[in-house]
């Protein structure tokens, strides 16, 4: 391999063969396929995640309040029990948790879901007991009322 001039072009004799060389890139196509298929999953899967306790509301015509914070939710069902978000708690101890919880800085409405079933004094006993200890800002949760 001579040029023009007589002599061998050093690049093209000290150049090694293009398939020897050894590829320094990192192929992410696989990766980015699997996070996405995670992301769907984690996405659709999330709001079957939300457990809490199972009420059974009444309906009402009232239309839906907005929020943009979890409010804090204090349930009765039908037996007489008394969930704090879905921790069972005693009745005597829902005044000192949501004084913990305000000594924190929570100033939002605090939701009460009785259930349909449930005694209708304890419901209030609860309610009562919330207000006595200074809570005025207090919520009853329903569902919308069917129409048929």
């Amino acid at each position: 391999m001579t040029t023009a001039g007589g002599y061998i072009s050093r690049r093209k004799r000290n150049r090694r063969p293009q398939a020897a060389r050894p590829i320094a890139e990192i192929n992410v196509t696989p990766f980015v396929d699997v996070m996405l298929v995670l992301l769907i999953i984690f996405m659709v899967a999330a709001p079957l995640l939300t457990v809490g306790v199972p009420i059974d509301l009444p309906e009402t015509r009232a239309k839906a309040l907005n929020s943009d914070t979890q409010p804090i939710t204090i349930s009765v069902n039908g037996d007489g029990e008394v969930f704090l978000q879905e921790t069972i708690i005693p009745i005597e101890e829902v005044v000192p948790k949501l004084e913990a919880i305000a000594q924190t800085g929570y100033d939002e409405r605090i939701y009460i879901r009785g259930d349909q079933s449930a005694d209708y004094g304890t419901i209030m006993r609860v309610m009562g007991r919330i207000n006595q200890a200074g809570f005025k800002n207090l919520g009853l949760v329903t569902l919308q009322e069917s129409d048929g």
